[in-house]
């Protein structure tokens, strides 16, 4: 049943809703040409504790590589527990000038693309016909990247950027989080303004485990630090990060900063 306050609500928004499309109707053209840019506000919480690393269950990666991971030496964000917000960055404007789109990029020139939402099973098509349709493709900014719905079409998306040979850019207001990251550590070069920001936590497969939650010997962690080695980072790194990811549950994120991806991976 809808209450007396909910229907007088609906038929005032209906009212102001016929009355904005009457004067449109009546405005010069050139005063309807307006170009809208919709962004999806997402809400996360996050633990920035440490707990799990060195987990005796499986989460022993990092020995004596542990000064990677030194809680001071990592960025201390000042809403701890708080909700994050994302809103539009003044560089999303340009997407309204848009040559093509394809899935989550926007070609912007010959040389540019913009990649705002998640990675799925179709992404990687999308980029292969990006690249097929605008060869000459250089550079990624990354706006505003999730993550990922399918992490193995997450990785050949990866190493596709990686092949490729295109520089990630996280611009300034940019976010990047869980497998966008992985994304961003492809790039043959690799940029971030000084207030990007890389959302990490732990991977769970489809039954609800997390990483600690399987043996430190099964094959699954090889696969991931065998990854980062191969965007370039040594052995040691590429646990120690490994680890840090892992760190925050599934259901939480970490935030680092450009100054922390650095400690792991070369900036240009």
């Amino acid at each position: 049943m809808i209450s007396p306050s909910v229907s007088i609500q609906a038929f005032v928004r209906t009212l102001i809703v016929a009355a904005f499309a009457a004067v449109l109707a009546f405005a010069p053209a050139h005063a309807q040409q307006v170009v809208t840019v919709t962004t999806t506000t997402v809400t996360w919480t996050y633990d920035a504790g440490d707990e799990g690393l060195g987990d005796e269950d499986g989460g022993d990666y990092i020995d004596e590589n542990a000064a990677l991971l030194d809680d001071e030496a990592l960025a201390a964000d000042p809403d701890l527990g708080a909700t994050r917000r994302y809103a539009p960055s003044a560089s999303l404007a340009t997407l309204g000038r848009a040559k093509a789109n394809f899935g989550p990029f926007t070609v912007v020139d010959d040389r540019t693309i913009r990649m705002a939402g998640d990675v799925t099973s179709s992404t990687p098509r999308q980029f292969a016909a990006m690249l097929a349709a605008y060869p000459h493709l250089k550079r990624l900014e990354m706006i505003d990247c999730p993550g990922s719905l399918d992490e193995e079409a997450n990785l050949i998306l990866a190493r596709a950027i990686r092949r490729a040979g295109l520089e990630t850019v996280v611009p300034s207001g940019g976010s990047v989080r869980s497998g966008a990251v992985e994304l961003w550590l492809a790039g043959s070069t690799r940029r971030a303004a000084p207030d990007a920001e890389f959302g990490v936590h732990s991977w769970a497969d489809e039954t609800g485990r997390e990483a600690n939650d399987y043996p430190a010997n099964d094959p699954v962690h090889a696969e991931y630090i065998g990854y980062y080695r191969e965007m370039g980072m040594d052995d040691a790194k590429a646990r120690a990060f490994y680890a840090l990811t892992n760190a925050t549950p599934f259901d939480d994120v970490r935030y680092l900063t450009r100054d922390d991806m650095a400690r792991f991976v070369t900036l240009n």
